[in-house]
């Protein structure tokens, strides 16, 4: 083709096309001109009203996402710099600093433009299926020989590490019910769940300060991660017969029982067997996983969340317990985990950081007294974690410094307790302020553990702790 066709070629596509948009504009404005002669219906209104102020939220919504975002990841960051503490526990302070606390009472205006409150209901929602996904993802991380065959003294300190906060905890109770309770929750509801608050251990946090520093596989570590897997599990299975407790009246609660042992032997005799073929057909694949088959793991955790909270208990405990059942280490869970996690942790969990920081609010401990209630709050869940541990370590063969090291281990809480007061809030069992003392507390706890052990051991964990 000679460039002078090539030119004449381009030029009659250019025409042409030109042709086509005039042709199409002018069909639309023949079609605008007959148009604007219909008179149009009466204005809903109301419904126009809903439409744009639906809009308006679901932008908030996703402004809000995005500052919460930056925010935790940026405090997560310099926690994890500057002060050698695992970055959830920045994210959770930023969430708390986002609410009014600090900056609600600092600038209230620009507490309201991060988290408005046609914001919070929405925030529930994401951050609901986020703590959902979450405990799956902490399922999914226990290590089922650290639950089998473990050395009887390893369940005598696990149960000590249990116990004793339990107690304390219910003690306690003596003290805040007649002051800090209502009369929506009765004594022994109260009294059991502030036991079980007392008694949390958090794996995931406790699992990440020992990797971070190389020490997950000394003696000191595999006790330490255990006693908390063991821990978390006791915790967890206290938590659903509690719920069960708390959301049915005593007439029911026999069949939310008998209900929630049928599902554990349903998931155990059934699900188990049927994951674990799936998992070992998903071992013979090659490549990456496919869409299908991330589908259905996806699916089955929402249904098991979804039978718990109809059985009564949470689906907290639904999405946990299919974690545990998950074959791990194989094909199939690494790359479930690796899907999960980032969304997960980066984008969905910050929201119910936030949402606490919404729900917790400094200002309504007012006087002394609140706070020395707080402190003796602290000091309960101290001394019995770090206490109970720690004896019971030293009566089965362990050394006075590793064992009382073991008992700051075991004194993480973080995370895993902010799920727990989240859902004793939800099901009126506390305050606010009795919230904002518990949240304080497990802060405070984890906080120091790190340096509590660098103290006890020094800096070289693995050389002491062997």
């Amino acid at each position: 083709m000679t460039p002078g066709e090539a030119s004449s070629r381009r030029a009659r596509t250019v025409a042409a096309y030109v042709a086509m948009v005039a042709a199409a504009v002018a069909v639309f404005l023949m079609i605008r001109a007959r148009g604007v002669e219909f008179p149009a219906p009466p204005a809903a209104e109301e419904a126009h009203a809903r439409a744009a102020g639906g809009e308006d939220t679901f932008a908030r919504v996703l402004l809000s996402l995005a500052l919460i975002t930056v925010a935790t990841r940026l405090v997560g960051s310099a926690f994890q710099r500057f002060l050698r503490q695992p970055p959830v526990m920045g994210e959770i302070v930023a969430g708390i600093l986002l609410g009014p606390s600090l900056l609600g009472a600092c600038w209230p205006a620009a507490q309201a433009f991060v988290l408005p409150a046609a914001v919070a209901p929405h925030l529930a929602v994401i951050s609901k299926i986020g703590v959902v996904l979450f405990l799956f993802l902490v399922g999914l991380e226990l290590e089922p020989r650290l639950l089998r065959k473990q050395p009887h003294a390893t369940v005598a300190i696990s149960h000590a590490s249990i116990l004793a906060p339990f107690l304390l905890g219910a003690a306690l109770a003596l003290y805040l019910y007649p002051t800090h309770a209502t009369r929506d929750v009765d004594f022994t509801t109260f009294a059991l769940f502030l036991a079980v608050a007392l008694s949390v251990t958090a794996f995931p946090v406790l699992a990440r300060i020992l990797s971070d520093r190389g020490v997950q596989s000394t003696p000191l570590g595999t006790t330490a991660l255990a006693c908390a897997a063991i821990d978390d599990v006791t915790a967890w299975t206290l938590l659903a017969f509690l719920t069960a407790l708390a959301r049915a009246e005593l007439a029911h609660f026999t069949r939310t029982v008998l209900l929630l042992a049928l599902y554990v032997a349903v998931m155990y005799w059934v699900v188990r067997p049927a994951v674990r073929l799936f998992s070992e057909r998903a071992e013979r694949g090659h490549g990456p996983l496919s869409r299908g088959t991330l589908a259905l793991v996806f699916v089955a955790v929402l249904l098991s969340a979804v039978a718990t909270e109809w059985i009564g208990v949470h689906a907290l405990f639904g999405a946990f317990l299919l974690g545990v059942l998950l074959p791990r280490g194989g094909r199939l869970a690494r790359e479930v985990q690796a899907q999960l996690e980032s969304f997960v942790l980066v984008l969905l969990l910050p929201s119910f950081f936030a949402l606490t920081g919404l729900r917790m609010e400094i200002g309504l401990l007012d006087g002394v007294r609140d706070w020395l209630v707080c402190a003796l709050i602290l000091l309960a869940a101290t001394l019995g974690k770090v206490g109970g541990t720690t004896v019971a370590a030293r009566l089965t063969g362990h050394r006075w410094r590793p064992a009382l090291a073991l008992g700051f281990l075991m004194n993480t809480r973080g995370l895993m307790q902010l799920i727990v007061l989240d859902l004793g809030l939800e099901l009126g069992l506390i305050t606010r302020r009795v919230f904002t003392m518990m949240v304080l507390m497990a802060l405070v706890t984890t906080f120091l553990t790190a340096p509590a052990v660098e103290r006890v051991l020094g800096k070289r964990w693995g050389a002491s702790g062997s």
